[in-house]
């Protein structure tokens, strides 16, 4: 009784809510496998006890209700960041080390929808491409559909319809499949957040997000910004918000949790992005 009791003040917590903070973060190899592994490239060292730990202090700081993960291999490693006492997790039914998760704090109802298996180009192949996480929040403003992704990388500036380079002309296959999610949230007059590890560079000139925009009205917190992350540069991990939710996302609340450790070595330990944030205010 004690326990249910918690649980139904954790939901009302949630349901009062004002805003919800919303992130995305690649935790690059985050697994359990041990060194040498076959599943795991000849130059991945997994993470020890101590990254392990490193990533869990910086969750409870980053403190988002919401947050997609990508790299994680499933949710044993994942509750080790995102503990069973504060989040649910949801991941991708991919036969893959580096699916994709989604973390969602206690007291927020959820519930999966079918993977965007689209988005994996070559299920038959050894290296495949990962699927995409679809997954409603139930809110007291209504249902927030919720895609979490993680692109071909490899493609970060050129222009995919002139690229010679094999990942860009994957990237552009995989463009389609996201454009008619995007489509069919538009025709619905759904709620919903499109984000992840895109391994793009946007601008108002590049073609995916232009791509995009067009299956669908989209605002993007990253836009006409640089991240400080490991020293600056430009954003690959975006959040973009559609339909009503493009009302909700505050101005100005982007936020990137940047790492204390700054050596080389520490990137190595720790991720090689950083959690990028923004804050949702849903109509109570």
């Amino acid at each position: 009784m004690i326990r249910l009791a918690l649980v139904l003040a954790l939901w009302a917590g949630a349901a009062c809510a004002a805003e919800l903070k919303v992130a995305t973060w690649n935790l690059e190899w985050l697994t359990l496998r041990p060194l040498g592994d076959l599943e795991l490239p000849e130059d991945v060292v997994p993470k020890s006890g101590t990254d392990i730990a490193t990533l869990r202090r910086y969750a409870d700081i980053l403190d988002a209700d919401i947050v997609s993960m990508q790299e994680v291999d499933g949710p044993e490693v994942a509750a080790q960041i995102f503990t069973p006492d504060r989040y649910r997790l949801f991941f991708t039914g991919d036969h893959v080390v580096q699916r994709v998760g989604l973390a969602v704090k206690l007291g927020i109802p959820a519930h999966r929808n079918p993977d965007l298996a689209a988005l994996d180009l070559y299920p038959t192949a050894k290296h495949r491409l990962r699927s995409g996480l679809d997954v409603t929040l139930d809110l007291p403003a209504g249902p927030l559909r919720v895609l979490g992704v993680h692109l071909k990388t490899g493609c970060h500036d050129d222009r995919l319809a002139s690229s010679p380079r094999r990942e860009c002309d994957t990237l552009r296959h995989q463009i389609p499949a996201l454009q008619s999610w995007i489509a069919q949230r538009q025709a619905e007059g759904a709620a919903f957040i499109l984000l992840g590890d895109f391994n793009r560079r946007m601008d108002k000139t590049e073609d995916v997000s232009t791509a995009l925009a067009a299956s669908g009205p989209l605002i993007r917190a990253t836009e006409g910004r640089a991240s400080p992350c490991w020293g600056g540069g430009s954003f690959i991990d975006h959040i973009m918000a559609g339909g009503p939710a493009r009302a909700w996302m505050v101005p100005d609340s982007l936020r990137v949790l940047v790492y204390k450790e700054k050596d080389a070595a520490a990137r190595e330990h720790i991720s090689d992005h950083c959690p990028v944030s923004v804050r949702f205010r849903p109509p109570e």
